[in-house]
């Protein structure tokens, strides 16, 4: 007896863009709303952090390939790959990129909204740093995710938690440099009667 996952396949990257650019859609609506209370420089801020968070799990979490199916029991990996800068990282190409190089990238954006997101506020000199152990958190989450799920067909690799986590550093970096620039602390004032 087929399952419902035996019948429905979803993957591929058609759904991983597809799924990015709704998210921007209510990203951008959630900043517009919310840019009243917290200013433009914030509200895009927070709603580019929400963004990329959802993209990160797009593309790490949807099958590469529509037609993934079931893997089988004996095809799942029980642990996570340790074996740092292994054969996958040369193996998979988007847009002339190699993996890692596309797994830095994919962290870049989430370290610099982090940063501008609670720039705001003075407690982002605490919160930005936590914020940074968060997004590490969050990869080894997904790479949890794809060990356990081999539906997934994905590899848990502890290369690719280093590299995310370097992406997520260097957007933090930007971050602070952008940081006097955005200025998100001048967000609006109330008006005066």
């Amino acid at each position: 007896m087929a399952t419902l996952a035996d019948v429905v396949t979803i993957g591929g990257t058609g759904v991983m863009v597809l799924g990015a650019l709704l998210a921007g859609v209510v990203a951008a609506l959630l900043a517009l709303v919310t840019r009243r209370w917290l200013g433009t420089a914030s509200a895009v801020a927070v709603a580019g952090l929400l963004w990329s968070l959802v993209a990160i799990a797009l593309v790490t979490l949807v099958p590469t390939r529509p037609d993934v199916g079931v893997v089988p029991a004996e095809g799942r990996s029980e642990t996570c790959s340790w074996d740092y800068g292994g054969p996958s990282g040369t193996t998979f190409e988007v847009l002339g990129l190699d993996q890692r190089t596309l797994n830095v990238l994919l962290f870049v954006p989430a370290g610099l909204f982090l940063v501008l997101a609670v720039g705001r506020w003075w407690a982002g000199v605490v919160l930005a740093p936590l914020g940074l152990g968060v997004l590490a958190a969050y990869s080894l989450a997904i790479e949890f995710t794809q060990l356990q799920l081999a539906r997934l067909d994905r590899a848990c690799d502890v290369t690719d938690m280093v590299d995310n986590v370097l992406g997520a550093g260097i957007g933090f970096a930007i971050g602070v440099v952008l940081l006097p620039v955005v200025r998100p602390w001048r967000g609006r004032r109330p008006t005066r009667t």
